[in-house]
């Protein structure tokens, strides 16, 4: 290859990679075993039982220890909807065996492969579940890249699952069970399951709210979306002009929702601003 004057060093990058792609591709593939042990180094151990009986669990293990290489092919927004496409029909323990980080460590893989592998009890209920411990933990981080947030969160009896993502402006989507939720709304970053059915998220407060201001933080004053997983029904409270809700605090008691300004006043004992039917008519 003859260089002449006036090509730039991008151009000169461009034929390089080109070449180094052919080059690549002339190569005898390398033995199965060795291709296949780079590709499933991280699950032979513990994770390959559960994905033999797991479709999802491999193409989200794939997804997600191969996410360059699908980013190339399909580009950032379609990676992503993809992705979110699959969290929708995952079980916890396909987010460990795909190496998302976990409530013992947000940035880092499964820490007890070994246990979190194992069958859960059937008894098993708890509302938050964090590992090590059979049938893995309630709550799960995904990596999308640079400034890009995913956080996946099962439901007590892991019927229902939410994927909440920011952007690096902290615009945020969610999904539950695969379906959009709060499209209208500005989210806040975190969200929690009450039990196994309700979801609920803090969202900017009213603009009109007398102690309403915006900073670095985002409002003063928030809002709180209730999901309904089962009805797959949504709904928006707003606080009142003499309801101070900083970050909004939903508790259920039998057939009740108890709404307090903040967690610390619910821990209190206080009373709650709002009392109402967990099932709208």
């Amino acid at each position: 290859m003859r260089w002449w004057r006036g090509d730039s060093g991008a151009d000169r990058g461009a034929v390089r990679r080109e070449e180094q792609v052919i080059r690549a591709l002339l190569r005898p593939p390398e033995p199965l075993p060795v291709r296949a042990a780079r590709r499933w180094r991280d699950a032979m151990d513990h994770w390959r039982d559960w994905l033999r009986g797991s479709a999802t669990g491999v193409e989200l293990y794939t997804r997600a220890t191969a996410r360059d290489e699908y980013q190339y092919l399909l580009g950032d927004d379609a990676y992503r909807e993809q992705l979110i496409g699959i969290l929708g029909r995952a079980q916890p323990r396909d987010c460990a065996a795909a190496r998302f980080g976990c409530t013992r460590r947000s940035d880092r893989a499964c820490r007890g492969p070994e246990i979190c592998s194992q069958d859960r009890s059937p008894d098993d209920r708890e509302v938050h579940r964090e590992g090590p411990l059979p049938g893995a933990c309630d709550t799960f981080y995904g990596d999308l890249g640079p400034e890009e947030r995913l956080r996946v969160a099962f439901s007590a009896g892991e019927r229902h699952r939410a994927v909440l993502w920011h952007d690096r402006v902290l615009t945020g989507r969610l999904w539950i069970d695969g379906v959009p939720v709060g499209a209208d709304v500005f989210l806040g970053e975190w969200g929690r399951w009450l039990d196994d059915r309700f979801y609920v998220i803090e969202v900017n407060g009213p603009d009109d709210h007398p102690e309403q201001e915006y900073g670095f933080g985002g409002a003063v004053i928030n809002s709180v979306l209730i999901h309904d997983a089962d009805r797959s029904s949504s709904r928006v409270l707003e606080p009142t002009a003499d309801e101070r809700w900083t970050t909004p605090w939903v508790v259920r008691e039998g057939d009740e929702l108890l709404v307090f300004p903040d967690r610390q006043a619910a821990e209190a004992g206080a009373s709650p601003d709002r009392t109402l039917p967990a099932v709208e008519a």
